[in-house]
């Protein structure tokens, strides 16, 4: 049976006291001992350094870190600088993903830089530095905001798979179902590579929801009018979320999902309740 594997996201500080703060939730967390740490890479590389510098002060506590990296509006000389700075630093995983533009570029500057789709930039990882990193891609159970249909999207990771990826993240989502069947349409069109679930923890229903709108994860009806009758009690929206993605993760697990990785918004304590909760381990 293959190992599970449980991972953590975080997003690079922008000051101070927020790499002090990240520090402290990266140490909580720390010792559930989860199999790495990814930390995200901004629209355009706008936080390459704050990537790079967040994954070596990850690795410097003793954890396994994994920068993120997205190609849309990016050369092939800057990507393959910092390939060539992770691999300095003996960084092994790195999380490939077409990403977005900077604020202020329009729909018409997608073709402005050398790669528009994700599986270019998987292939040319692969192109410049063989097996040397373990690449995971994206994966969309609700389908990507931006495919043409269910079809089109499921064929679009299958491009990423073929290209070179050795495994996915999702976007997080709610309903299991989508997860299940999404993994299956995987599998039928001929990628066979573990699909990670994605988990985001509820503990703020407006940012929630903001954050939904924005990447097109359905919060399921019921979900979303239990937290609303909450108003601003945050105590009864974080113990409704808590039992909730509880529930989800266990309901994924017991179905067959090779690992959990969890969004945390740089916040620790409900990724470890629900890591408690579950008695995970990663051995």
């Amino acid at each position: 049976m293959t190992q599970q594997n449980f991972s953590i996201e975080f997003f690079p500080p922008k000051t101070p006291t927020g790499v002090e703060k990240l520090r402290a939730t990266c140490a909580r967390l720390g010792e559930l001992n989860p199999r790495y740490f990814s930390v995200t890479f901004g629209a355009g590389g706008s936080t390459q350094h704050g990537t790079l510098d967040t994954v070596l002060d990850i690795r410097r506590a003793g954890h396994d870190a994994a920068p993120h990296l997205s190609c849309l509006g990016s050369s092939r000389d800057s990507l393959r600088a910092i390939l060539k700075e992770y691999q300095s630093h003996g960084i092994k995983r790195i999380v490939a993903l077409r990403g977005d533009l900077p604020s202020g570029y329009g729909a018409m500057d997608m073709s402005s830089g050398e790669f528009r789709h994700a599986n270019e930039l998987v292939e040319f990882i692969r192109a410049e530095t063989g097996d040397w990193f373990h690449i995971e891609v994206a994966a969309y159970p609700e389908m990507h905001p931006q495919a043409k249909s269910p079809q089109d999207d499921i064929a679009n990771f299958v491009r990423k798979v073929k290209a070179g990826a050795d495994s996915a993240i999702t976007q997080y989502f709610y309903n299991p179902d989508a997860y299940f069947r999404f993994v299956d349409e995987a599998r039928k069109a001929g990628a066979e590579v573990p699909i990670t679930a994605g988990i985001m923890p509820i503990t703020n229903y407006t940012q929630l929801m903001r954050f939904s709108d924005m990447c097109g994860a359905e919060i399921p009806r019921w979900i979303r009018l239990q937290l609303a009758s909450y108003g601003d009690d945050g105590d009864s929206i974080r113990a409704f979320g808590l039992d909730v993605v509880t529930d989800l993760c266990e309901r994924l697990l017991a179905g067959g999902a090779p690992g959990l990785h969890f969004y945390t918004l740089n916040q620790a304590a409900a990724t470890h309740a629900i890591w408690s909760r579950l008695n995970l381990s990663q051995k």
